[in-house]
């Protein structure tokens, strides 16, 4: 099937269950996102601030780009006139510059705090301790610039579906209880993203409104965008 087709086929799966549909465009040919977004695409999720900026210039201006890699502070100010969401905020620090950045450029950047929820040391994330501590400090409430949409999360790189299914559970149950302690009142907090292509059909059942898909979309990972 063609990139085409398979985000039609998969638009029409999650269409009825208001889940959207993030196309992870990583290390993929501009070519490629073009057809996804002739497609009707509209959401594009990056790895790497380089890759992302490089994109963005070349293609549509009406695309919405989201950061899911690893962010380093000193990245921010590259993706920060254009971002549409940050799903990788896994510290204070990181939270600070990309505010600073915002008031520089005078927008409100919408950011998720990516939760650890993985058994793997490689993965990047806040705790469920240190995610509310933060919303705690002084620091996070002064920020005027940037605003918490939701939380995403990564399961563990496994075949065991009940592993799973088990992170996923919990990290919805976290954002249910994120959004009645601090977010009550706040309709812009709306956003679980979790799943990917190996397993969110999963992450659905367990809640996500947002899936990251890149193979399901564009086929087998390249090996350098061309």
């Amino acid at each position: 099937m063609s990139i085409a087709d398979n985000i039609k086929s998969l638009k029409k799966e999650i269409g009825e269950i208001n889940v959207a549909l993030l196309a992870v465009s990583k290390t993929k040919p501009v070519a490629d996102l073009q057809e996804a977004y002739d497609a009707g695409q509209r959401l594009f999720g990056e790895n790497t601030v380089q890759e992302m900026v490089e994109k963005q210039e070349l293609l549509p201006k009406d695309i919405e780009w989201h950061l899911i890699g690893h962010l380093q502070t000193n990245k921010v100010k590259y993706i920060v006139p254009f971002i549409s969401i940050i799903q990788s905020v896994d510290s204070l620090k990181l939270l600070q510059e990309i505010n600073k950045h915002a008031e520089k450029n005078k927008r409100i950047v919408d950011c998720l705090l990516q939760i650890y929820i993985a058994d793997e040391e490689t993965k990047f994330g806040l705790g469920f301790d240190e995610a509310i501590e933060l919303l705690r400090s002084e620091e996070y409430t002064a920020f005027k610039n940037i605003r918490i949409r939701g939380l995403m999360g990564i399961a563990t790189n496994t075949d065991s579906e009940k592993q799973i299914k088990d992170e996923y559970y919990e990290l919805k149950t976290f954002f249910d209880g994120i959004k009645t302690s601090f977010f009550r009142k706040e309709e812009s907090f709306d956003t679980l993203s979790m799943g990917m292509s190996a397993d969110y059909k999963i992450a659905i059942e367990q809640g996500s409104n947002m899936i990251r898909l890149g193979s399901t979309i564009f086929g087998g990972r390249a090996k350098k965008v061309v």
